[in-house]
């Protein structure tokens, strides 16, 4: 691969002359190909090598031809790079109960969909997307893994700061300057300069400035790129623990995993992934904790439009567990929002712009019902049984017949 000298340069001076000859050959090979399985709607079948940090998720021999698979379709597994599954070491060893958790950078939904699996039950996480059409198919993975404690936003990290102390855990996979998937994106390695990076650099603190007031005092923060230059890694791990006030915290991992740790810095706990170390592509994480201590910041009562009662009593059979939902009329559409969750749904809702929440049930025309695909979709296996033949028109067929209210 023909590299930018100053990369090149400013690279293997960082690396050392070693570390920079094992990754420059590993560019030359083809990038390995990850998945992580839904566990909750599909078992991953242990033929394949597996991801050794992540549950449920393997390297395949070859790339299929996902598009084309019915199990994708469904949420069964999601195609995710195997370096940015690290997140689930953080979950382990530092997410023990229930927590109201943010994805501010969120699209495409690999990291989103993994935390949907790995967070204790009783978590919300809002999953956020700034970009249109990036956000559209955020929310359409979310849909399809399914798991009704999910919100989807489309908003600039600014329009958060009105949300003091609301997360817990935020999760900020910023834009960067894309050196860690020279070896997957061409255009990558073409759009690479000195001054991107520098612009790179002043995004990234704006945004973790402009979010910083939602994380709760004792809240985590986990900050990550797919770059390598330490301007954008480990001296933003600096500014972020000096000018806004948090202590980098240590994630244990398996030394046969390959991890790199800091290469500027030894004290510094940061987990570099590097091709020809790692089996993945370039990614960087770290951990760190907001000084202080404080509890969530509780929403407001919002104004709920609860659905009519003959309308309820109609949604709610379709579901065995309805007990645990609001059943809430949104125009024309009933969604269940989980009881837990509904007043930070309703919250979020109002000064956010919301694409998804909760679990939409159908839609209201001329005094029917249209049932939802995302009903179908859910990863409960507490639908009830009697409905079994609706949910497979729904999902064989793509539509549902309206059902006379």
């Amino acid at each position: 691969m023909k590299l930018d000298v100053e990369f090149v340069s400013r690279t293997e001076s960082l690396f050392g002359k070693e570390r920079f000859a094992c990754f420059a050959a590993a560019l030359d090979r083809e990038p390995v190909i990850s998945i992580r399985y839904n566990g909750n709607k599909h078992v991953a079948d242990g033929v394949n090598k597996p991801v050794p940090w992540a549950t449920d998720a393997c390297y395949l021999p070859a790339r299929p031809v996902f598009t084309a698979d019915p199990l994708f379709h469904a949420g069964c597994y999601y195609v995710q790079e195997a370096s940015s599954m690290f997140i689930e070491q953080v979950v382990k060893q530092y997410v023990q109960t229930p927590v109201r958790a943010l994805d501010l950078c969120a699209a495409p939904g690999g990291k989103t969909t993994h935390l949907l699996s790995m967070l204790p039950g009783g978590s919300l996480l809002v999953s956020n997307e700034p970009v249109p059409q990036r956000a559209q198919v955020l929310a359409e993975n979310v849909i399809k893994w399914g798991n009704p404690s999910a919100v989807v936003t489309r908003n600039e990290p600014a329009d958060f700061r009105s949300f003091g102390n609301f997360f817990d855990l935020i999760v900020v996979d910023a834009p960067c300057s894309g050196e860690g998937m020279f070896r997957k994106d061409p255009g990558a390695v073409e759009q690479w300069s000195v001054s991107n990076v520098e612009q790179c650099v002043r995004r990234q603190r704006r945004i973790l400035s402009d979010i910083w007031s939602s994380l709760r005092p004792g809240g985590l923060l986990v900050y990550s790129t797919c770059t390598f230059n330490s301007e954008e890694n480990e001296e933003c791990v600096r500014w972020i623990a000096e000018e806004l006030g948090a202590t980098p915290l240590a994630v244990e991992a398996e030394p046969s995993w390959g991890i790199t740790g800091s290469l500027i810095d030894e004290e510094l706990p940061v987990y570099r992934f590097i091709p020809g170390y790692t089996a993945g592509e370039g990614f960087f994480l770290a951990v760190l904790r907001k000084d202080g201590d404080a509890p969530l910041s509780q929403p407001r009562q919002s104004r709920q439009q609860p659905a009519p009662a003959k309308l309820k009593a109609t949604v709610e059979r379709w579901l065995s567990d309805s007990a645990a939902f609001d059943i809430l009329q949104q125009g024309d559409r009933l969604i269940a929002t989980p009881r837990e969750h509904t007043s930070a749904m309703l919250a979020l809702q109002h000064k956010l712009k919301v694409l998804h929440f909760g679990l939409p049930l159908a839609d209201v025309k001329n005094n029917k019902l249209l049932p939802l695909h995302q009903l179908a979709l859910r990863i409960s296996q507490k639908i009830l049984m009697r409905h079994q033949s609706l949910i497979a028109f729904i999902l064989i067929q793509g539509s549902a017949r309206m059902l006379r209210i």
